[in-house]
């Protein structure tokens, strides 16, 4: 049975699952969808064209739904899609899609997937795609159009920059500035700066020694040890994906084949026209 707060304002064309709980002072909009189980603490204002799964938790103060802080902006019809799970903490704020985000990233509507953790005072912008059980620390700063995948860390203040591609299991040391795509499984610090393998997050997640191995010497070859008489696409050209390489690798090397395709270091910048 839901609990809502007789302090809440709720618009009554929103769609509410029968057990959500609602505190006082949130304000609910027209064009929200609320699955089951979802907690809304206090002060959460949930607007625009906002479809959320089950089982999210919302804290005070996070805004979610939001107008797209882009200019070319016009009211078209976007949206935002909130998958299961997720903590939304203090002061969080996420935005609908843009028009043109439908010509990068397909559909106009920025995404949120299952099990993220987003700190306080987090920001993901129009367009983002992100993927399952990320964590975002506080203050970290996601510009419009950029794709996460699954599993990756982000710690206090980093900023991302807009259509940037963070891989699978990326880590992103505090303060990181993010201005082309982060291949996936690496540790990443300043600005775009390899230093290592996130291997404490690939044997957290239960991947086998032998792969992390894998992963481990081929990006040895890519970035650390790295043959400097060879330009880095002759090292990439070395990797045959075809022939019995390790799954892992073979998403890391497709991942920096494509990352090539666009302009500074950023495959989605292909997309743009």
């Amino acid at each position: 049975m839901s609990k809502i707060s007789p302090l809440a304002a709720i618009d009554p064309r929103a769609q509410l699952a029968d057990d959500i709980e609602i505190g006082p002072f949130c304000v609910i909009g027209p064009g929200v969808r609320l699955g089951c189980g979802n907690r809304l603490l206090s002060h959460v204002v949930i607007t625009g064209n906002t479809a959320i799964g089950e089982g999210n938790v919302f804290h005070p103060h996070c805004v979610i739904g939001g107008v797209p802080q882009d200019l070319k902006y016009r009211g078209e019809d976007t949206r935002l899609e909130i998958g299961d799970r997720n903590v939304i903490r203090e002061a969080v704020t996420i935005h609908i899609g843009t028009d043109n985000g439908g010509k990068i990233n397909g559909g106009g509507v920025t995404r949120l997937g299952n099990d993220n953790l987003l700190m306080v005072n987090c920001h993901i912008g129009h367009d983002a795609q992100f993927g399952n059980r990320c964590i975002l620390a506080n203050n970290v700063m996601i510009a419009g159009h950029v794709v996460c995948g699954d599993n990756v860390a982000m710690m206090g203040a980093a900023a991302v920059h807009h259509l940037v591609t963070l891989g699978d299991f990326a880590y992103l040391a505090a303060s990181t500035r993010a201005t082309h795509d982060v291949p996936p499984f690496v540790k990443v610090s300043d600005a775009n700066q390899i230093r290592g393998l996130n291997s404490v997050g690939l044997q957290r997640a239960g991947f086998k020694d032998v792969d992390i191995e894998a992963v481990y010497d081929a990006a040895r070859r890519m970035f650390f040890d790295r043959d400097k008489e060879k330009s880095f696409s002759q090292v990439l050209a070395e990797f045959d994906t075809m022939n019995g390489i390790n799954p892992h690798v073979k998403y890391m090397i497709e991942f920096l084949r494509r990352r090539d395709l666009g302009k500074h270091g950023r495959f989605l910048e292909s997309l743009r026209s």
